[in-house]
């Protein structure tokens, strides 16, 4: 692996975390029952990465089919909890997945969190609770529990993509798109019919928000480790209200720009040292 594919790995999960953060205010917008939605952005993701993809193999090994649950999980559990809490819990509680990798990375991967990949998953989830210090809620418990679930199922899926470093991870995530419209079919069937609008924002959400972001994702994780591979999409649900913003005008308080600045400081120190420190290995030293 080249120094200047890590480094374009890098880019490429920050572009992923910017198409991901549309999903808060892009779910909420399609009038649809969560698993609809999310039954119809798989099937519009999938199609999407099968046109963009070429060379596929689905030889439906283990690994490969353990990426296709775990990616499914995913999002599912997070577009449902993103219906039935707030986006910021739901976004909040997905993004405990670093802490699982760094637990059971080293097992399932041979990749061992260090003290400053520790110490990072500590700084930005602080800075994520105090941006969303304010839109956090405890009372609604289901969408909570699936919310934390979402988190694991990320983790799940991003070892099981990284394993397959050596061949294409990509596989999984158009079996995962799939299974995300079987699941979905059932409210789909029944769901209301979608205006225009409607219609432009459930694709949106399966080309860019989903399709785009995975088909980035999975290019980046053959070249980062999993842990990087979720630590600098860590920016997304700092990204989140820029989109509120700029489509409603409310802007956040004090306490949330707080946490915001921390979070981006933690994830692009965590970025820049994972870059310079790749290229100290590759560099050897002078004769």
């Amino acid at each position: 692996m080249s120094t200047q594919a890590h480094t374009r790995a890098v880019g490429q999960l920050f572009l992923a975390a910017l198409f991901w953060s549309l999903a808060g205010l892009l779910i909420k917008a399609v009038p649809w029952p969560p698993l609809a939605v999310a039954g119809g952005r798989g099937l519009v993701a999938g199609v999407f990465l099968l046109a963009t993809n070429r060379g596929l193999r689905f030889h439906f090994s283990r690994i490969q089919i353990l990426g296709a649950l775990g990616y499914a999980a995913c999002t599912v559990t997070f577009c449902v909890a993103t219906k039935l809490t707030t986006a910021a819990n739901a976004i909040l509680l997905q993004y405990t997945a670093p802490v699982w990798v760094a637990l059971f990375g080293a097992w399932f991967l041979g990749e061992r969190a260090t003290r400053f990949d520790w110490l990072t998953i500590v700084v930005a989830l602080s800075g994520m609770t105090l941006f969303f210090a304010d839109n956090l809620d405890l009372t609604h418990r289901a969408g909570n529990i699936l919310g934390a679930l979402s988190g694991v199922a990320f983790a799940g899926m991003t070892m099981a993509l990284r394993r397959q470093k050596d061949g294409s991870p990509v596989e999984s995530i158009i079996l995962g798109n799939g299974l995300a419209f079987l699941i979905g079919i059932p409210w789909i069937v029944s769901a209301p019919h979608l205006s225009p609008v409607g219609w432009g924002t459930l694709l949106t959400l399966g080309v860019v928000q989903l399709g785009a972001a995975y088909w980035l994702y999975a290019r980046a994780i053959k070249h980062v480790t999993a842990l990087e591979a979720l630590l600098i999409p860590v920016i997304e649900p700092i990204l989140n209200p820029v989109w509120v913003l700029l489509a409603t005008g409310e802007r956040p308080a004090p306490l949330a720009l707080t946490g915001g600045l921390i979070v981006l400081s933690a994830v692009t120190i965590r970025a820049v040292a994972s870059i310079w420190g790749f290229r100290k290995l590759r560099i050897p030293p002078a004769a």
